[in-house]
């Protein structure tokens, strides 16, 4: 793996003219950065949730990847490029030898544009918020339905994310998460379970549970013109397949997590105006949780990550604190 990132970082390994390529690594991915292009590879870790174990299953998600993200960002999404070993060096999309990986090849967007930037900047401003909500609602209302679909928005089958969460999260504690929180976290949880069934099964026959994006946070939106939302979930299907207010809701938390919770409010507001949504805000509350507690988790497998240094590791855990403390106030 080290040897094939050394080598990518060499400009003259890459199928596009570019002066400077500079390395991102996510727990999931490798994202090398170029000027006018972006390419990433995905690591080739297991967490049950997530398989890219084999070069097959790496290559087939690369694929369903681009097909999913089009729906959102169409022309930001290029193809996939073959990663080729001929012996000596590994080349992305030139050269003869054997494919060892695969990267999705897309096209760079402005950091300065994404919405994390310009709200870091104090540059967001409610026409933002009023195009980004009118987007994703137009895109949850006419997003995939299906009786297929239908079925992760069942309360028994949501909560196979949420114990999934909790077993993961489990060895962190004392480390990213108090045990006072964990507990508590739990517990809410299972009582919301119990005390909401009938609200699930409503969600189900209003039509709200589709294909939605699942990651939906404001590094993932870009505020040009054309507004590109990317990197979607393609990995697992019941992490995409949920309730549309389950994927607005990663939005506005992240909006709270950087202190912006009056622009959250701003977005809920346009947002379920134009979606039509109403009566669901213990619904909200509810997917607020989840989606600052899977943060939590996602920022703690940093961890274990061998390949990642002791300063980002140390970085991931006062993150994942944030993140779970977050969630803990969300209860309170």
């Amino acid at each position: 793996m080290q040897s094939m990132i050394d080598d990518l970082l060499d400009p003259a390994c890459l199928p596009d003219r570019t002066e400077k390529v500079s390395l991102v690594q996510t727990h999931i991915s490798l994202v090398f950065l170029a000027h006018e292009f972006v390419y990433k590879i995905k690591k080739p870790v297991n967490f049950g949730f997530l398989d890219f174990s084999t070069l097959k299953k790496r290559h087939y998600y690369c694929d369903l990847e681009i097909k999913l993200n089009r729906r959102l960002s169409k022309d930001v999404y290029i193809g996939v490029l073959p990663i080729i070993y001929g012996g000596k060096v590994h080349r992305m999309g030139i050269g003869e030898g054997r494919v060892v990986e695969y990267a999705v090849k897309m096209k760079r967007l402005p950091d300065e544009m994404l919405m994390k930037s310009v709200f870091l900047r104090k540059e967001l401003r409610h026409e933002h918020l009023q195009k980004v909500a009118e987007l994703l609602a137009r895109f949850h209302l006419s997003s995939l339905n299906s009786s297929h679909i239908d079925r992760f928005g069942e309360p028994e089958m949501f909560k196979v994310n949420t114990d999934e969460n909790f077993s993961q999260v489990e060895k962190y504690i004392g480390t990213t998460v108090r045990k006072k929180d964990f507990g508590a976290l739990k517990r809410w949880t299972a009582d919301f379970y119990n005390s909401n069934r009938e609200l699930f099964w409503r969600r189900i026959e209003a039509k709200r549970i589709r294909d939605c994006h699942g990651d939906l946070h404001m590094e993932h939106i870009c505020l040009t013109e054309d507004l590109p939302i990317f990197d979607c979930i393609e990995f697992n299907d019941r992490f995409r397949y949920t309730d549309t207010v389950a994927d607005i809701a990663f939005l506005l938390m992240d909006l709270e997590y950087h202190g912006g919770n009056a622009f959250s409010r701003i977005l809920w507001d346009s947002y379920k105006e134009i979606a039509g949504e109403a009566e669901v805000e213990s619904l909200l509350s509810f997917y607020k949780v989840y989606r600052a507690f899977v943060r939590g988790k996602v920022n703690s497998f940093q961890l274990d990550d061998e390949n990642i240094g002791t300063e980002k590791k140390e970085e991931a855990v006062e993150t994942s604190k944030r993140y779970f403390q977050l969630a803990r106030s969300y209860i309170e």
